[in-house]
């Protein structure tokens, strides 16, 4: 569901910004738009404005309807817990001990016999 709406919302968007092209420049900000070009021959400048602008408000109609939709179901998808809280692993307890910086062997930890020569042989 969320997919086709995010879809929709994406050729609206798209769709307003090649209508909002199409559209007669009211002040020739960049100097294009001033002549009869483009659809002026398909349509009076009158018709032609009026179309274009009821299909963009339409379309800005549809992507905020699309917005608040994504919105609510972003929203309802998610839950209330932290995110410590939804870790399947808590983390273990330090063990204070273990970070002494002794240097000693597992196996002599282990026995508490300090002289007591590792198990594995040493290699040459």
């Amino acid at each position: 569901m969320e997919t086709v709406i995010l879809v929709i919302h994406l050729l609206l968007a798209l769709a307003i910004i090649g209508l909002v092209l199409l559209q007669k420049s009211e002040g020739g900000g960049l100097g294009i738009g001033g002549g009869s070009g483009g659809m002026g021959s398909f349509a009076t400048a009158g018709q032609t404005a009026n179309a274009l602008t009821r299909l963009t408000a339409y379309c800005a109609l549809g992507f905020f309807i699309t917005s608040l939709t994504l919105a609510v179901l972003a929203g309802n998808n998610g839950s209330s817990k932290s995110l410590l809280e939804n870790l399947d692993n808590p983390p273990a307890a330090v063990d204070s001990s273990a970070q002494k910086s002794d240097n000693k062997l597992p196996e002599a930890k282990a026995s508490g016999d300090d002289s007591k020569a590792p198990s594995a042989p040493i290699s040459e």
